[in-house]
């Protein structure tokens, strides 16, 4: 039956189009932002898990900053620890050939003054972002290793070291074989925190690239099927327009039954 008061087809290709239209918009989202999981209305399950997941790779960064930073001042104490046991072990030799028979031991002496004064240089001066691990007074380095969600970020301590009371000590061959060995043991103790700290921070790098391929996975597009969803679309609405053109057209051909 054709009627002038309600174009059916009109209806129904117009309805289509409509589809059509949003179909493309959407598409068009998903190319322009590269997510097909933009907003929490697009897919709200998934959307509220890659914005947890988001958060933890924050958290899991500033872990990995924190790490870093904790690197730094380690390797800091132990540069200038190792300083300090070439330093030392001259001084012992010195010692050693004081104790020889016809030496200047004044000569000797005002050497060993200032070899140890270069080794308090070194413990004041091993300083980063003001902790120094080795001064008297010094602080111990407290380094964040990592972060689980619901939970304290966990910690790792390493004690400091008092280098420079260490060097007053040494007045002969015995006193500089003693804090020889401490500084070596202080050393071992650093050189392994800091080898800890390095592991943690490439795990932590690995575990960001997983999680961030865990996002990936749950919102982002493809981008070659995106491509092709255009491209139908595209073709889908020009056939829409022209289904809505002939549908329209109908009213026409009814007038022309009129005409004598």
């Amino acid at each position: 039956m054709s009627s002038l008061l309600t174009n059916a087809a009109a209806m129904t290709a117009l309805q289509t189009l409509q589809t059509t239209g949003k179909n493309l918009e959407t598409t068009q989202n998903r190319i322009a932002t590269g997510q097909r999981v933009s907003t929490a209305s697009d897919n709200a399950a998934y959307w509220s898990i890659a914005t947890g997941m988001r958060s933890q790779t924050g958290a899991l960064g500033a872990v990995q900053d924190a790490l870093g930073l904790g690197a730094a001042v380690l390797d800091t104490a132990s540069s200038a620890l190792d300083k300090a046991i070439d330093t030392t072990k001259t001084i012992l030799a010195k010692y050693v050939a004081r104790a020889t028979p016809g030496t200047n031991t004044a000569a000797i002496d005002a050497e060993i003054t200032q070899l140890k004064a270069q080794v308090v240089s070194y413990a004041q001066n091993a300083d980063f972002q003001g902790v120094n691990m080795l001064k008297t007074g010094g602080s111990s380095a407290a380094v964040v290793t990592g972060y689980q969600k619901g939970a304290a970020p966990t910690t790792m301590t390493v004690a400091a070291y008092d280098l420079e009371a260490a060097a007053a000590t040494v007045t002969d061959t015995l006193t500089a074989e003693t804090a020889l060995d401490a500084m070596k043991t202080a050393a071992a103790t650093i050189g392994a925190a800091k080898t800890r700290v390095d592991a943690q921070k490439d795990f932590t790098s690995k575990l960001i690239d997983s999680i961030d391929r865990g996002i990936g996975q749950l919102v982002d597009a493809d981008m070659n099927k995106e491509s092709a969803r255009l491209s139908a679309l595209q073709v889908q609405q020009q056939l829409g327009v022209q289904a809505l053109s002939i549908a329209n057209s109908s009213s026409q051909q009814i007038l022309s039954l009129f005409r004598g």
